[in-house]
């Protein structure tokens, strides 16, 4: 028996006093967190907010096989953001769609979540009108054309089913039941609530694809109504990509079972205190990024050179050398060993250890 087939349906309970401390210990990451970003001016904040939006899209993306690519992710947001960053490339429709529906959820978190809200939002998931080779239907409702709705895994003829969703029939009902609870009076914490209501939605999996995806966009909304601010720091996604077999053990596990859903209320406070402690690490970079040009603010430093700093701040992968530097910058090698020389003279850049055939740099420390 599905947890929808079940009389008490949607009625969910929870130990209360199962969930304070983790409840408690997330409440005050959070605080951690904002605070941390109180401290930072408007162009760092915006950096932060482009680097955990770039991330989100990107991993809630993942979760479902699909793998987008991040200058084209990035760019779009940093348009739509209206920030001025280098680098900019074209996105494909896709890209835009699902970042489209990211900001709309973060950035006009106050307003209320509507059907027509998020057929606009599946819709800009799928512009093409198909899911793969599939054509399907998108801006509206399943309508249950082509059989139940289920979750199913293995290779063909061995497929395990994993969950069957209601009945399309009762999806318009059962949406309009959901959506009431969403927009109405607060009466529950605003992080359990961004929980329940992300087993909920991909409970009644009301559309017939992008059902994962929406459920973490309105998690997401929630979760800046808890925050009370549209600029994100966090990305539970990217968490839940760690955690992927996890997250879907969980899911599968509480829609087999009662209307008790504490397992999946502490595996889920337990998931977003570890996006919390991991973004605490991407946020120590951004300051340290911050301080780094506030600290040297009165140099002058030509373009090739900014735009390495900025990558080995970001954490630039592998061996910076002069050869890597010319190509990057798209310059002579001796251009490129005149820009590193006046670093180290400045000693913003030093020598690596010795090893290998070409000398190598890295920040100082």
């Amino acid at each position: 028996m599905y947890i929808y087939e079940r009389p008490e349906w949607p009625h969910f309970t929870w130990q209360h006093e199962q969930l304070e401390l983790l409840l408690g210990a997330v409440r005050h990451q959070q605080g951690r967190v904002l605070g941390h970003m109180e401290a930072l001016d408007f162009s760092a904040k915006a950096q932060a907010t482009l680097q955990t939006l770039t991330l989100d899209v990107l991993k809630s993306s993942e979760i479902e096989g699909e793998v987008l690519a991040a200058d084209q992710v990035r760019s779009s947001l940093a348009r739509r953001l209206g920030l001025d960053v280098g680098g900019l490339v074209p996105a494909e429709r896709r890209v835009d769609g699902v970042v489209e529906m990211l900001l709309d959820a973060t950035q006009e978190f106050k307003e209320e979540l509507t059907a027509e809200r998020l057929f606009g939002w599946q819709a800009a998931l799928f512009p093409a009108g198909r899911s793969g080779l599939q054509r399907i239907v998108v801006g509206a409702w399943r309508t249950g054309r082509k059989g139940p709705m289920q979750v199913v895994s293995g290779a063909a003829g061995r497929e395990q089913i994993h969950f069957e969703a209601p009945d399309a029939g009762v999806v318009e009902a059962e949406m309009a039941r959901f959506l009431a609870w969403f927009n109405g009076p607060a009466g529950l914490d605003a992080v359990l609530k961004a929980a329940v209501a992300h087993l909920w939605f991909v409970t009644i999996h009301p559309f017939e694809d992008g059902n994962g995806r929406l459920a973490r966009a309105i998690t997401d909304l929630q979760l800046a109504r808890a925050d009370g601010t549209a600029q994100r720091f966090y990305s539970l996604s990217a968490q839940i990509r760690v955690e992927r077999a996890t997250y879907y053990a969980q899911l599968e596990a509480v829609q087999k079972g009662g209307l008790d859903i504490t397992a999946w209320l502490e595996w889920f406070l337990g998931c977003l205190g570890r996006a919390l402690a991991a973004t605490e690490h991407t946020l120590a970079q951004v300051l340290a990024k911050a301080r780094f040009w506030e600290r040297h603010a009165p140099r002058q430093f030509n373009a090739r050179q900014q735009k390495l700093l900025n990558l080995l701040l970001d954490g630039f992968e592998g061996k910076l050398t002069s050869s890597k530097w010319a190509a990057i910058a798209n310059c002579s090698q001796d251009t490129a060993s005149r820009d590193i020389q006046a670093l180290t003279e400045q000693q913003i850049l030093v020598k690596e250890a010795p090893g290998g055939r070409s000398t190598a740099y890295r920040l100082a420390e």
